[in-house]
């Protein structure tokens, strides 16, 4: 993966001290977050390079984008992602575990986002800050979720993206901190592969499911119409 800065057409995205790099899940998921209840206060939970903060900075006008992230390098990149953005001034990152985070603050959000480390079933690299994004022994599903739970507004959503496997046991340790699937998006890399990836919104109501289907290839670089017009606010050569 490049290490190079990655341009959107409204913001750049330095990566050379991420592990993580920018990828499609972070873009899928800053782009379809719903936004429509206007949030006021949004919390990215593990923000690496800052990429899907910078997203819904440049989709609404929510006052308050507050970001956490663990690893020294990736937090340091991320502070310097906000300040070189339009939105600086809305944008702050937390150097902080989760669990401090949820001990220290008490405000609550309207929206929360994670793309959460899950190649838990993967070898573990020689590249320690590379794990720690990777793998969710750093950031258990139960733990995020419990936590999300305790941070989020009576009224909120939560999105996350997680691996289309995971998605069922996701929704039942969800279930049990009261937090419940409305949205569902399943994506797949072309028309005949499998579903790879599953983003979801929670929220402390349960209603009817909304499931729908992305696919992202018709054939190599030849993007659907469904996934130009979901990325191209973003992407420069959408």
């Amino acid at each position: 993966m490049s290490s190079k800065p990655f341009n959107f057409k409204q913001f750049t995205i330095n990566q050379d001290q991420c592990a993580m790099k920018i990828g499609t899940d972070g873009v899928l998921l800053g782009a379809w977050s719903p936004i429509e209840q206007h949030p006021f206060a949004i919390l990215d939970i593990g923000a690496g390079t800052g990429i899907i903060s910078l997203m819904l900075a440049q989709r609404c006008d929510a006052e308050i984008i507050d970001a956490i992230e663990i690893d020294d390098a990736a937090y340091e990149q991320c502070v310097d992602n906000f300040e070189q953005s339009p939105w600086g001034d809305r944008l702050f990152c937390y150097h902080a575990a989760l669990e401090e985070f949820v001990e220290e603050i008490e405000d609550q959000y309207d929206l929360i986002i994670s793309n959460p480390p899950f190649y838990s079933e993967d070898y573990k690299s020689e590249n320690e800050q590379r794990d720690l994004a990777r793998f969710n022994d750093a950031l258990p599903f139960d733990h995020l979720i419990e936590s999300v739970s305790k941070l989020l507004s009576e009224d909120g959503i939560f999105c996350v993206i997680i691996p289309f496997k995971e998605e069922t046991e996701f929704i039942k340790l969800a279930a049990a901190s009261k937090l419940f699937p409305n949205r569902i998006l399943h994506v797949q890399g072309n028309s005949t592969s499998e579903i790879k990836r599953s983003l979801i919104a929670f929220s402390f109501r349960e209603s009817a499911i909304k499931k729908e289907t992305l696919i992202i290839e018709t054939g190599r670089h030849e993007y659907t119409e469904d996934y130009i017009n979901l990325t191209k606010d973003f992407y420069l050569k959408m």
